[in-house]
């Protein structure tokens, strides 16, 4: 049995998955704010809880905001700010007497769908998360690349491209630059746009609803939305030219981003033509949690 909890802001979601990718059980709970003891408990007492319940034990993989340094073995670049300085690795693995496996939450969503998701059988896949955050993950052969800085993917926190002069100096990001990626393309950056433009706040699947209603103000919200993401994801179709770009997070649902953005994004890509493919996730909101429990290979299965 493989165990999966996937950590996010407001939740955390665990699953448990049999030998052969079925699920057997599949759990959420609040998420703790801003308390990392809480927060490490909480993960604890989920697998305790499941474990009980199927009376097996499992191996566990973690899908978390930010990364753990290789330098120093400590949490850095989580949104979840209390996770930061923190071995969560170590402390989980203290308190559940095994080792547990972690990776970042987009790794995990990235593993995925590149197993057995919509990027099944693809060489190259590029994961994105367009969530509270923006983050993303890379996958070769369905094995996920963390890089030499466990910061491979992560391109929420590089400066937005081709910026317009409206876009100029572009706002502070919680890693201390400003105009990154994240805080356009985020949940939170598109609801912060559009009450830029008409000075109403409202969030984003209000946004998609008006728009789909004829309200021209969330229209022209959602295609600078448009316009931005294919500009972003251009850059990263020229430095890693994925075959396929998988998008989840919860601004993954808007329908009309699969078709607007590859027309759109040919004007950036340094090609003739872009055969990358932009697809919707075949796991939807359960592809972060299930690619933390594919962070063991069913070799290392105890159970």
């Amino acid at each position: 049995m493989q165990i999966g909890i996937d950590l996010g802001g407001s939740k955390i979601e665990a699953i448990a998955l049999d030998e052969a990718g079925a699920v057997l059980v599949r759990q959420r709970i609040d998420a703790p704010q801003g308390d990392y003891g809480q927060t490490v408990g909480a993960i604890c007492d989920l697998v305790r809880g499941i474990e009980a319940g199927l009376r097996r034990t499992g191996t566990v993989g973690v899908g978390m905001p930010g990364a753990v340094s290789t330098a120093t073995g400590l949490v850095k670049n989580a949104n979840s700010t209390w996770l930061i300085g923190h071995p969560f690795d170590r402390d989980l693995s203290a308190s559940l007497g095994r080792a547990v496996r972690l990776a970042n939450d987009a790794n995990c969503f990235t593993l995925s769908e590149a197993i057995d998701g919509a990027g099944a059988g693809a060489e190259v896949v590029f994961g994105v998360i367009l969530g509270t955050g923006v983050g993303g993950g890379i996958a070769v052969q369905g094995r996920v690349l963390s890089g030499a800085n466990a910061i491979a993917g992560e391109w929420g926190h590089n400066p937005l491209p081709s910026p317009r002069d409206a876009e100029r100096p572009g706002l502070a990001c919680y890693c201390g630059r400003s105009g990154c990626i994240e805080t356009y393309l985020s949940g939170p950056g598109l609801s912060r746009d559009h009450e830029h433009s008409c000075g109403e706040r409202i969030e984003p699947h209000e946004i998609v609803g008006r728009a789909a209603s004829g309200d021209r103000i969330a229209e022209a919200t959602l295609l600078r939305y448009e316009d931005r993401l294919a500009r972003s994801l251009a850059s990263v179709i020229n430095v890693l030219d994925p075959d396929v770009i998988v998008l989840g997070g919860g601004l993954s649902k808007i329908a009309r981003l699969y078709e607007n953005v590859p027309r759109q994004w040919g004007r950036y890509v340094f090609s003739d033509r872009v055969d990358t493919s932009l697809r919707a996730p075949r796991h939807g909101d359960a592809s972060g949690v299930r690619g933390a429990a594919w962070l063991w290979p069913l070799a290392a299965n105890p159970s």
